[in-house]
C-alpha cells in the first residue's frame, strides 16, 4: 500500500526530496509520436519554465531537475525559515502569483482597510498560505497541473496526463543528496540522449555549466556553497568544479567502452563522504532502483524512522552496503 505524503515528508530529518513525476498517456511528455511524427519537444520547456518560475515564488529551491522523455526528476530544498520570515503581505503577494485568493486578500495588499472580524479571519486564511508555499506537494500539485492543463489544450482532450501523484524520496545526508544530484543531472546521459552533460538539454547540470562559463551560478537553482563550516550559509554543501568533475568522471565510468576506474584527478567528494567508487556508480545508476523510500547512511535512516514512527527500516541492507 502506498505511503502516504504526509508521512514521507519529515522537514527534522531533512529539507531535501527528491520528486518523480511519470506521464501516463501513451503519447510521451515530449519527442516524437511514432504514429501521428508530430513533435511535443515544446513541452520540455513548459516543465523547465514552470519549474523555475515556482522556486522563485514557493519556499522551495530547485536542486536539480532533468526532463526527459516521459517523466521528470526534481531534487527540493525546503526552506521553512524564508517561509516564518517573510512578511504577511509577501506571502499574500506570492500566493496571487499563482491563484486569485480571497477577496479580504485583495483588500489587503490593495491598502483597504479592515475591521477586527476581517483582519482576524484574514490572519488565519495567511497562516494557511504561509504553510502552502513551504509545502512540496502544493509544489508538485501548481508545477504538475499546470503542465496537464496546457498538454489537454493541446491534445484536445481530458483526463490524467500524470500517472497518479509524484513519487517522493527523503535525502537525509550528504552522501544521499550528492548522489541523487549526480543521478539526476546523469538521467540523459544515462537515457542516451546526449553524449555529454553539456550537452543535456533541460537539466540542471547544463544550467550550471553554462553559468560556470560566465563566472557564476543560476540564479534560479539552489548555489553551491562548498564544504559545510560555521557559520554556514544556506546553499548545497559541495564546491560547483568538485561537483560538475564528479559528474564527468561518473559518465564516462557510465560508458560501454570505459572501465569504471577512478582517473588520477578525480574530484575528492567520494573520499570525504566515505563512499567507494563501485559503490557510487551503483548509486548514481539505479538510484531509484535500489532505493524505494527514504535515502541516507544507516544512522540518519534509523533517526527519520524513529521520527515517522516507523518500525521497518525500508531498504537498509542497501544502505549499509552502498553507503558503507
Amino acid at each position: 500500500m502506498a505511503t502516504p505524503r504526509k508521512s514521507q515528508i519529515s522537514l527534522a530529518d531533512t529539507p531535501y526530496y527528491h520528486c518523480i513525476s511519470r506521464c501516463v498517456r501513451r503519447a510521451f511528455l515530449c519527442g516524437e509520436d511514432a504514429l501521428t511524427g508530430r513533435s511535443y519537444e515544446h513541452r520540455r520547456d513548459w516543465v523547465e519554465s514552470k519549474l523555475l518560475q515556482l522556486a522563485r515564488i514557493f519556499c522551495i529551491d530547485v536542486c536539480a531537475y532533468a526532463v526527459m522523455s516521459n517523466h521528470t526528476h526534481v531534487v527540493l530544498h525546503v526552506d521553512r525559515r524564508k517561509a516564518q520570515r517573510l512578511t504577511d503581505k509577501a506571502i499574500v503577494l506570492r500566493w496571487h502569483k499563482l491563484f486569485k485568493g480571497t477577496l479580504l486578500s485583495q483588500r489587503f495588499v490593495q491598502g483597504e482597510s479592515l475591521d477586527t472580524a476581517e483582519l482576524a479571519a484574514l490572519q488565519g486564511r495567511i497562516l494557511i498560505y504561509r504553510e502552502r508555499l513551504s509545502d512540496i506537494s502544493w509544489f508538485m500539485r501548481v508545477l504538475n497541473e499546470g503542465i496537464a492543463r496546457q498538454a489537454n489544450r493541446e491534445d484536445e482532450c481530458t483526463g490524467r496526463f500524470w500517472e497518479g501523484r509524484f513519487k517522493s524520496q527523503a535525502l537525509l545526508d550528504e552522501a544521499a543528496l550528492v548522489a541523487c544530484l549526480a543521478y539526476v543531472d546523469l538521467n540523459p546521459i544515462r537515457a542516451k540522449a546526449a553524449d555529454l552533460p553539456e550537452q543535456s538539454d533541460y537539466t540542471s547540470v547544463k544550467a550550471r555549466i553554462e553559468s560556470a562559463k560566465k563566472g557564476k551560478q543560476p540564479s534560479t537553482l539552489m548555489r553551491f556553497v562548498g564544504h559545510p563550516r560555521k557559520p554556514m550559509p544556506k546553499g548545497l554543501p559541495f564546491e560547483l568544479r568538485s561537483y560538475l568533475e564528479l559528474v564527468e568522471w561518473t559518465g564516462r565510468c557510465m560508458r560501454e567502452d570505459k572501465p569504471g576506474y577512478i582517473a588520477s584527478d578525480a574530484t575528492p567528494i567520494l573520499e570525504r563522504l566515505d563512499i567507494s567508487p563501485v559503490n557510487w556508480l551503483s548509486l548514481t545508476t539505479s538510484f531509484t532502483k535500489v532505493f524505494h523510500g527514504a535515502v541516507g547512511k544507516e544512522q540518519a535512516l534509523t533517526t527519520y524512522c524513529q521520527h515517522q514512527h516507523r518500525q521497518r527500516r525500508v531498504d537498509l541492507s542497501n544502505s549499509q552496503a552502498l553507503f558503507a
